[in-house]
């Protein structure tokens, strides 16, 4: 599983190209483009990424014990699972997930789903807590 990079912060900056951030497995199986994050960027209390589970896929069962997050779908279909809850997803679908809510999505479509993930404080590894086991989860790696 790759590590988050640490590079030296460019505050200066007010415009990110997604085309110049490179993605990365995230702890909860996902690919992720950090699009706009307090470490790198001009921006000091969220965070913005873009992340992609690839059909068949789910991410793991975790949850944020402080941050507060907002899921917007962006392409494909899938299932959210919140609290508990299993509600499909589509794009368009903008989701609120409250801070210690357990949450996973798999997608349920033959094309990658696709979303922003907005996380209020920004996000940290330190501040995601996993409910399962990396085997544990469909289709999680």
């Amino acid at each position: 599983m790759a590590k988050r990079r640490r590079s030296e912060p460019d505050r200066s900056s007010y415009l990110n190209h997604r085309s110049r951030v490179e993605p990365i497995t995230a702890p909860d199986g996902s690919a992720v483009r950090e699009l706009l994050h307090p470490s790198r960027h001009a921006v000091e209390r969220l965070s913005v990424a873009e992340a992609t589970v690839e059909p068949g896929q789910s991410t793991r069962l975790h949850r944020h014990p402080v941050a507060e997050e907002v899921y917007q779908i962006l392409d494909g279909a899938g299932v959210l699972e919140l609290g508990g809850e299993r509600l499909a997803v589509v794009p368009g679908d903008i989701i609120r997930i409250a801070p210690g809510q357990p949450h996973r999505i798999e997608t349920r479509s033959d094309v990658p789903l696709r979303l922003l993930c907005i996380c209020q404080p920004a996000y940290s590894d330190e501040d995601t807590e996993f409910l399962d086991t990396p085997d544990s989860s469909d289709g999680t790696t």
